[in-house]
């Protein structure tokens, strides 16, 4: 890899502070048993600790939680820079959010997950960004300094590689000044890599010492454009490198669709009854570029009947495990198309890396804590109603972009609220689902502004339009197999537009579409 850097950044939410020896009312602390203590940090760090013994810890504890629960404490938010670029980065981030967790510390929001050069040391890997925590204030140092010691944090040289940092930038809208310590970070203001990550979260909050009320989201717009601004990572899977939604040379992801039903109108039924045509197909669509493999055992079809989430199992199960235990498929990501919690935690548990859910999270209550206990990333596909309904729900009177758009930015909140990390979330427009042939049309014409809609921009999408509907509708043909020549320039609109997955059927054929249409679009700005 290139030389790279970048810093981290995690925002938490801190309940109130407690002080002692007279510094509570100038820092609205209430507390009398906790004593907090400014510290030495590490040099490129900058954060404050809180320490207790074990009584005053547990006696605090009991009085911040009668305190918030009376209303006499406010809660406090606190910004943490939180990042690694050392060994396997996204997976120590995201133990270090786990260590947080099992501490006691609810993570309530994260911003996306950046890729940035270093700024000081320059032979070292890239840093990753994120997120955002509710904290309980006096777990603070004993958090943050126990989980760096807990991922094998060594200091080696001064601002150089390290495998996990934890950095406050933040406490709430206050200004702290100590010879250890300052809070806000005085150089974050000229900091791309500390701006990107802070404006996925609080674009409009204000710099506690800016003198003109400037928002960090003009901040960031003011900085020199950099020659390679920070990518926003989402993991896949531990065998694929992860989606780069904002780098204009990213390749296209093709998922090939695998259905198990023995009603599948891709198929007939057949990869569902005969194990000998499953291998065929697995190594052609492996041949062909797939590099997602999509399993579903549940049609979604508005009049396909619903079958049990043991029986969905059932069809699924068997033939997850299985290319899971062919080496052949070693470098393909499964995603299993289901709307159920239950079925979704088997086969992740069986080795599938991806949950696909048509209701993102809305038709199970279940499904997006399930996801979040799971750390694997989950697409969110818009649609309304259920697949019997939906045929009636498509009056946007706004707009179909704005209608998909707004309804997907609510159920991107409801995954976060749920603990699912942003990093960890892709988005679906839901071709053909709760939409008539125009707004189909419309979705793919305009489908650049769905991706930069804010709330949204910076996450990877899926498009599935293969063997729709409409498209044989407007090619004026009857079965579903002879749509390839519409799919094919869905699948270049949708390229164009920003695609970062195409969903389809005709694998080898579309494999082509997308490899051309990549060619085409999917450039470096500035090159030939």
């Amino acid at each position: 890899m290139s030389p790279a850097h970048s810093l981290e950044t995690l925002d938490l939410d801190l309940s109130s502070l407690p002080f002692k020896d007279g510094n509570a009312a100038s820092h609205g602390g209430h507390l009398k048993d906790a004593s907090v203590y400014w510290c030495k940090m590490q040099p490129e760090k900058f954060g404050f600790s809180v320490q207790h013994s074990r009584p005053d810890y547990e006696k605090s504890k009991s009085n911040t939680t009668e305190l918030i629960k009376s209303g006499t404490v406010r809660p406090r938010k606190v910004y943490i820079a939180l990042g690694s670029n050392l060994g396997s980065r996204i997976s120590i981030i995201e133990s270090a959010c786990r260590e947080l967790s099992q501490r006691g510390i609810k993570i309530t929001r994260t911003s996306a997950l950046y890729e940035t050069k270093p700024m000081y040391v320059l032979e070292q890997e890239p840093f990753i960004n994120g997120a955002e925590t509710n904290l309980h204030p006096i777990q603070l140092l004993d958090t943050l300094q126990s989980v760096e010691k807990c991922l094998g944090r060594k200091k080696t040289i001064d601002k150089g590689p390290r495998s996990i940092d934890l950095d406050i930038l933040l406490f709430d809208n206050q200004v702290y000044e100590h010879d250890r310590l300052s809070i806000p970070h005085k150089a974050m203001l000229d900091r791309e890599f500390v701006l990107r990550p802070l404006c996925d979260l609080i674009p409009e909050q204000t710099h506690p010492s800016s003198p003109h009320s400037t928002t960090y989201k003009k901040y960031l717009n003011s900085l020199p454009r950099s020659s390679s601004a920070p990518s926003p990572l989402t993991p896949i899977s531990l065998r694929l490198a992860p989606i780069t939604a904002s780098l204009p040379s990213r390749s296209t992801h093709v998922m090939a669709i695998l259905n198990l039903t023995p009603d599948s109108f891709s198929d007939g039924g057949l990869h569902a009854s005969q194990p000998t045509a499953l291998l065929s197909t697995l190594h052609s669509f492996f041949l062909a570029g797939t590099t997602i493999l999509d399993v579903g055992g549940q049609s979604t079809r508005p009049v396909a009947p619903q079958v049990t989430a043991d029986e969905e199992l059932s069809r699924i199960l068997s033939t997850i495990k299985y290319i899971r235990s062919n080496t052949s498929f070693d470098n393909l990501a499964i995603s299993v198309d289901t709307y159920r919690a239950s079925v979704a935690s088997a086969a992740i548990e069986s080795g599938a890396d991806i949950v696909n859910d048509v209701s993102a999270g809305a038709m199970d209550p279940e499904m997006l804590p399930t996801v979040a206990k799971l750390g694997c990333t989950i697409i969110l596909m818009h649609m309304r109603g259920n697949p019997s309904t939906m045929g009636q729900l498509t009056d946007y009177p706004s707009g179909v972009v704005v209608g998909v758009a707004t309804e997907l930015l609510r159920r991107v909140r409801a995954a976060e609220a749920a603990g699912i990390f942003r990093w960890r979330i892709m988005l679906d427009p839901g071709i053909g689902f709760a939409k008539t042939q125009s707004q189909n049309l419309e979705l793919l014409r305009r489908f650049d502004e769905l991706r930069n809609w804010e709330g949204l921009r910076g996450l990877p999408w899926c498009v599935g339009a293969s063997r729709k509907g409409f498209i044989r509708k407007v090619t004026g043909v009857k079965e579903p197999k002879e749509a390839i020549w519409g799919t094919a320039a869905t699948v270049a609109a949708a390229v164009q537009g920003g695609a970062d997955v195409i969903r389809v059927h005709d694998v080898k054929e579309m494999a082509a579409v997308v490899k051309m249409a990549d060619a085409i679009w999917r450039i470096e700005k500035g090159s030939d």
